[in-house]
C-alpha cells in the first residue's frame, strides 16, 4: 500500500509539473490585406490558412485574458493554447479578418490608439476602425486593449525631459487612453502593447508600478514564469507567414531565461554592446542543442560558464535599429518541440540619436 501511495503521489506530482509547465503562444498581426505594406500584412487567403492549421491541429484559440489571468493567478495554462492579437485597429481587421475569424469562431484582441481614432472620427476614408465599430466588436466579445493614446515609442524621450518627467507624461497619456477605451467600449483590461515593441528596464518597472500588463514584439512562448512587463508575441505577418515557420512557433516552449543587472538593458549606442550573459533555469535540453542567432549576425558561438549560465560574445557589432537574439533548443521530454527565447535590443546611432522608424 505504501509503495502504491508513493507511485500515486509521484504521478500526481509529475502531472502537476507538466500542467504548470504548459506553454502557450500569442500571435501578432497588423493588416489582413493584399494591398497594405508587406512588412505588416498577411493576405486574407494566407490568414485563413493559418486559422485552418490551428483548427486541424487541435490548437485551442482562447481569449488573451485567459492566458494573462492564468499567469497572474498562477493557474496552469491549457496545452496548445493560442491567442490572436491585432495591433493598430485597422479597418481590414473588420472587413477582411473578422469574417474568417467568425468562420472558425476564434476570439481575438485589438490594440487601439484612441488619439488616432479620435482624429479620424469624421473621416469616411479612414484606415482605422471607429468607436462605433469597436463597440460593436466589443459587444461580440472581442477584447479591446491599449496601444497608447498615440502610437509613440515609450523610450524615445522628448528633448528637454528627464526619464522621470517622460514617464509621468506617459502615465497620464496611457491612463487617458485607458479611460477613453472604457468610455467607448466598456472594457479596461490594462493590457498595453508597446508601440514598435520598444521598451527598456525603466519602462518595465513603470508598467509594473502602474498595474499594466505590457506586450512586446520579440518572439517566444509564454508560461507561468513569463514576465508580465514584456510578454512575447510571435509576429505572424510577412515574411513570417509561411506555415513551415508558424508550425515551429505554435509548438514552441517557454525558455525560463533571465538577465541580471546591466544585462537586461535594451538600448545601446552603435558599437557599445559587446556581449550578453543569460541565466537559465531549464535543464530539459542538451547544451550542444542550444543555438542562438542575432539579426544580421547569424549563428553565434555559445560559451557555457556552468549548468545555469552562458554567454555570447557578439561576432560583429549589433546593427543600428531593432535587433533580436533568438535562442532555441530541442526539448528532451517533449520530442519535436523547441524552447524559444528572444532578447530585443534597440541600437542607436553612434551619436546617440534614434534610428528612423
Amino acid at each position: 500500500m505504501k509503495n502504491m501511495l508513493q507511485i500515486l503521489f509521484s504521478v500526481s506530482l509529475l502531472l502537476s509539473v507538466s500542467l504548470c509547465s504548459n506553454a502557450a503562444v500569442i500571435l501578432q498581426y497588423h493588416h489582413v490585406s493584399d494591398s497594405t505594406p508587406a512588412s505588416t500584412s498577411i493576405s486574407p487567403k494566407q490568414f485563413e490558412v493559418h486559422l485552418q492549421y490551428l483548427k486541424d491541429n487541435n490548437f485551442k484559440v482562447v481569449p488573451l485574458s485567459d492566458l494573462i489571468e492564468g499567469i497572474k493567478n498562477q493557474q496552469p495554462l491549457s496545452e496548445k493554447s493560442v491567442a490572436i492579437t491585432f495591433d493598430d485597429a485597422y479597418t481590414d481587421v473588420l472587413t477582411q479578418a473578422k469574417p474568417i475569424l467568425d468562420k472558425f469562431a476564434f476570439p481575438y484582441t485589438i490594440y487601439v490608439n484612441p488619439g488616432i481614432i479620435n482624429r479620424n472620427i469624421n473621416n469616411d476614408a479612414s484606415h482605422y476602425l471607429s468607436w462605433i465599430q469597436l463597440k460593436a466588436l466589443s459587444d461580440e466579445g472581442v477584447i479591446i486593449a491599449n496601444h497608447g493614446y498615440e502610437h509613440n515609442s515609450m523610450v524615445r524621450i522628448t528633448d528637454g525631459l528627464t526619464q522621470t518627467q517622460w514617464l509621468i507624461k506617459q502615465t497620464e497619456s496611457l491612463l487617458k487612453a485607458e479611460a477613453i477605451i472604457k468610455e467607448n467600449t466598456g472594457q479596461s483590461w490594462r493590457y498595453y502593447a508597446y508601440p514598435y515593441g520598444e521598451y527598456n528596464v525603466a519602462v518595465q518597472e513603470w508598467a509594473k508600478k502602474n498595474d499594466f500588463v505590457a506586450f512586446s514584439q520579440q518572439s517566444g512562448a509564454i508560461d507561468l514564469s513569463t514576465d508580465l512587463t514584456s510578454v512575447p508575441r510571435f509576429p505572424a505577418s510577412k515574411p513570417y507567414d509561411k506555415i513551415s515557420g508558424l508550425r515551429d512557433k505554435l509548438n514552441s516552449l517557454a525558455f525560463n531565461i533571465s538577465l541580471k543587472d546591466g544585462q537586461a538593458k535594451t538600448i545601446f549606442k552603435h558599437k557599445e554592446a559587446k556581449n550578453i550573459t543569460f541565466n537559465i533555469e531549464s535543464d530539459d535540453f542538451y547544451k550542444s542543442a542550444l543555438n542562438c542567432y542575432i539579426s544580421d549576425l547569424g549563428k553565434q558561438k555559445i560559451i557555457w560558464h556552468d549548468d545555469k549560465s552562458f554567454s555570447i560574445n557578439f561576432s560583429k557589432d549589433l546593427p543600428v535599429g531593432r535587433v533580436r537574439a533568438n535562442c532555441t533548443a530541442a526539448s528532451i521530454s517533449k520530442p519535436g518541440r523547441y524552447y524559444w527565447y528572444s532578447k530585443p535590443w534597440f541600437i542607436l546611432n553612434s551619436d546617440g540619436s534614434w534610428y528612423h522608424l
